[in-house]
């Protein structure tokens, strides 16, 4: 990121704030009112959501042929690759235009964007504990209110699976200063992402090693709780995300380029994703695979990304039905699938119903989705047409910064 480059003026390549969208579509979702939705990036986010959910109903029995269910969790990191991409085209965009960034705004529409839908989830956790999936709660309330769920979790308890929200929240904390101060160094700007992920690879090899399993390999407790948990050792998706979205604003050539050979790219980032979950297959959890298999995954999703977005391949231009829709929800669906799911199954356990069958299966996902639809209109829509109101976008937002999820995912499923 050169100095110069902050000064540059939009690069052709930028997707037009404005054109046609299906009538209807800006009614539902309130971002999109007057803007255009990319349909690559809508069916990235809506997979990432369907097979999280899936992966989630496998712990409660819903269990699928071959337990092809188990890979389910990457789903997160490709929350995490596209909120990184769309969060940091953002963030660069005013930068890009030599504008002032404005981060007041940035917060406050980060914060009606995520924490109603996270709070009222969060009351229903505290206060009707029946409904939860697990009787006992990942962490006390302090640390889900200040988003830091995610140091010291251990599965198999309730809401743990609100740990991808407090590392994007954390993130993004971190983010908006560490973009100006690389702004005004442009020489750091390649260096810093590389630490970023070089310190991962080596953190892992190190907290790998020091959590063995008496059985051999690494502790899975260990890991969950040192590895797979925590911010330090998951940036590698969020910081590959912010790498595409930095070339795409400040190397518009660069990134003409590799959108161009997209066609090329779909099947190495399919191997790669391949290699780092089949690292993970062993008898044991080995130190390569804590090691090696997130930023082997990350580097997959985030080639993928590229392919959601080249013109050059059909995913760019064609709009899957339904996708959409679950993409809009995404957020809201990841954070009540396991209470949804949890119902749905002492519903079906109470009725004497196998939970393996292709009808229970596609049911417990559209129950999700159900509900999800109920919470986003009831409290995720409504703040957000407040959010357009009181914190309306920069008239320098990039227009593509609103298309995809809070962990996610970010937060895990999250977006702008």
């Amino acid at each position: 990121m050169a100095r110069r480059a902050c000064r540059i003026t939009d690069s052709k390549t930028t997707t037009p704030l404005r054109s046609k969208t299906r009538r209807g579509e800006p009614g539902i979702d309130p971002r999109f009112t007057g803007r255009r939705r990319q349909p690559g990036l809508d069916l990235l986010r809506a997979l990432a959501i369907i097979v999280v959910v899936i992966y989630h109903a496998a712990l409660f029995g819903f269990k699928m042929p071959g337990r092809v269910d188990r890979f389910g969790w990457i789903g997160v990191d490709l929350f995490f690759v596209l909120s990184g991409y769309l969060i940091g085209g953002q963030l660069l965009t005013p930068l890009l235009r030599n504008q002032r960034m404005n981060l007041g705004r940035f917060f406050a529409r980060r914060a009606l964007r995520i924490m109603p839908a996270y709070f009222a989830i969060l009351a229903i956790y505290f206060l009707l504990p029946s409904w939860r999936e697990y009787p006992d709660m990942s962490q006390p309330l302090w640390k889900f209110l200040l988003s830091i769920q995610n140091i010291g979790l251990h599965g198999g308890t309730a809401f743990s699976h609100a740990w991808s929200l407090a590392v994007e929240d954390q993130f993004y904390l971190v983010l908006p200063f560490l973009l100006l101060f690389l702004c005004r160094r442009p020489r750091m700007a390649i260096i810093v992402p590389c630490l970023l992920v070089a310190g991962g690879i080596a953190l892992r090899a190190f907290l790998a090693a020091q959590n063995p399993s008496v059985d051999g390999g690494v502790s899975f407790r260990g890991f969950q709780a040192w590895i797979y948990y925590p911010t330090w050792t998951r940036l590698d998706p969020l910081v590959f995300g912010v790498a595409l979205a930095a070339i795409e604003k400040f190397r518009p050539e660069w990134w003409k380029q590799i959108t161009s050979s997209a066609t090329w790219l779909w099947l190495p980032a399919l191997a790669l994703i391949a290699y780092g979950l089949w690292l993970g297959e062993g008898q044991y959890l080995t130190v390569t695979a804590c090691v090696w298999q997130f930023p082997l995954i990350a580097l997959g999703m985030a080639a993928l990304l590229i392919c959601a977005v080249s013109p050059r391949l059909f995913f760019h231009r064609v709009a899957i039905p339904g996708a959409a829709f679950i993409a809009s929800i995404a957020y809201s669906a990841y954070l009540i699938q396991k209470l949804v799911i949890r119902f749905v199954e002492q519903f079906f356990a109470s009725h004497n119903i196998a939970l393996t069958t292709a009808p229970v299966l596609l049911s417990v996902e559209l129950c999700v989705y159900g509900a999800a639809t109920i919470l986003f209109f009831a409290i995720e829509r409504p703040f957000l047409q407040l959010r357009r109101r009181i914190a309306p976008r920069s008239q320098a937002s990039s227009p593509s910064d609103d298309v995809c999820f809070r962990s996610s995912g970010s937060r895990s499923p999250e977006n702008s």
